[in-house]
């Protein structure tokens, strides 16, 4: 456990908050685009400075003005929520665009919270905004950072500020660095958001019923059994053909870089539909196969599921028996939430198998004894294991030193692969076996 201070980045749409977020945080990076109203739901990194940590928090733009929209004023309210929970505000506003009365209307509703405030006044890599930036001094606040979000200038200085600010406050008690990441992957509208906020028993992420509502990776904590889980909900990933205009194109590069960096994907299809499409497949091979991550396929929306629907999705699942048999599927409702109480029990019992050890001894005679039953031939060559090594878990990695390194192509590693999950439960786990000469 220990004690986090919350720095929220505030101000109107498309003044740069998400471009300064990037800049300041290291790990996590917010969507940046020419189109105001981009960012939707709030994104979290914690920031180091000066050996001091704190947690940053890039939000929609602020508007205390209603919208008759319902998604746009839900995330007007969200917007509104982080006031409350922040320690320390930076005001972020456009030098460029000169002093608005949004801003005026902002910076009073800010005088009213009693909190710090940092005003950074961006994009002083113009002349026009250097020449406007003393403008802003009239919204009465005391400290007041020039900057250029886009190309670094004076960040040093807003981050000492942010850290005189963050030493005189106090923060929130918060869990330690999570023990692994699971991550929600799917087309648009299968339900991703709607699973993250039953796992986390709130109002996470933005739920309509419009498709891609979601716009980038959003990320929680959740403990279950004294571990803490960190759960990233992705934007929907289309067929390449579908992701037409650039937004898109980035929320997807967005939700396949999540991937990368996860240990555990829950995939998410609509069990509706009757069968698999051809991206759903691909986002499964590419998350198990290619990137060696842990998988579960979920069948969303099983309420709707008819007899006839169960025997479409058991004809798909049959013509990909050979890749569905390693992993675990699970039916699933997210409108009355069955089976969804089942999945962090799942979740907790893949990660102990995820880091499964074994023997050299064990997986040497494992792999010998196979042979012996069932003996492997190549251009009248019998193929042979001297010893098997196991090289690491997270996941399961073994090298095999045998005779003839060239001739054991995918289909014999196929072959010892399906010996060692015959041997032991490794359903949902990716296995990777590597050939290294004899030494």
């Amino acid at each position: 456990m220990k004690n986090l201070r919350s720095v929220l980045l505030v101000g109107r749409t498309n003044v740069g908050k998400s471009t300064l977020f990037n800049r300041l945080s290291s790990r996590v990076k917010s969507m940046t685009f020419d189109q105001e109203g981009v960012t939707r739901d709030y994104i979290t990194d914690l920031v180091q400075w000066r050996d001091i940590e704190f947690e940053l928090i890039d939000s929609a733009g602020l508007s205390f003005r209603k919208y008759s929209d319902h998604l746009e004023e839900t995330v007007r309210q969200g917007a509104l929520k982080l006031l409350e929970r922040a320690q320390v505000i930076v005001f972020v506003v456009d030098g460029k665009a000169g002093l608005l009365p949004e801003d005026q209307e902002i910076a009073r509703a800010l005088h009213r919270t009693g909190k710090p405030i940092i005003v950074a006044v961006n994009k002083m890599d113009t002349k026009l905004a250097q020449e406007q930036q003393y403008e802003f001094q009239q919204l009465g606040y005391a400290t007041y950072v020039p900057i250029s979000a886009q190309h670094g200038t004076n960040i040093d200085e807003l981050l000492d500020s942010i850290i005189e600010q963050v030493k005189t406050t106090k923060g929130r008690t918060v869990e330690e660095k999570p023990s692994f990441k699971v991550t929600l992957l799917g087309k648009p509208n299968v339900g991703k958001s709607s699973l993250m906020n039953m796992l986390l028993n709130k109002q996470r992420s933005l739920v309509t019923e419009v498709a891609g509502t979601t716009r980038e990776p959003l990320t929680e904590n959740i403990t279950f059994y004294h571990d803490v889980i960190s759960v990233t909900d992705t934007p929907g990933v289309r067929r390449k053909r579908s992701v037409g205009e650039d937004l898109e194109q980035l929320m997807v590069k967005s939700a396949l870089s999540a991937v990368r960096t996860t240990d555990v994907v829950l995939l998410l299809v609509d069990a509706a539909e009757g069968g698999f499409a051809d991206q759903e497949l691909k986002l499964a091979f590419y998350a198990f196969e290619d990137k060696k991550k842990a998988l579960v396929l979920l069948f969303n929306k099983y309420d709707l599921m008819t007899d006839e629907l169960r025997d479409l999705w058991k004809r798909s699942l049959d013509a990909y028996a050979h890749f569905f048999r390693k992993i675990y599927t699970m039916n699933i409702s997210c409108k009355d939430g069955k089976n969804v109480g089942k999945l962090m029990p799942l979740l907790h019992d893949l990660w102990k198998t995820y880091h499964k050890e074994f023997s050299n001894e064990e997986l040497t005679l494992l792999f010998q004894q196979a042979l012996q039953k069932t003996p492997l031939y190549r251009q009248e060559k019998m193929l042979k294991v001297h010893r098997a090594e196991f090289v690491k878990s997270g996941p399961p990695m073994i090298a095999l030193v045998v005779n003839y390194p060239e001739f054991f192509g995918p289909s014999q590693l196929m072959f010892f692969e399906n010996i060692l999950r015959d041997y032991t439960n490794l359903k949902s786990i990716p296995v990777k076996i590597v050939i290294k000469t004899k030494s």
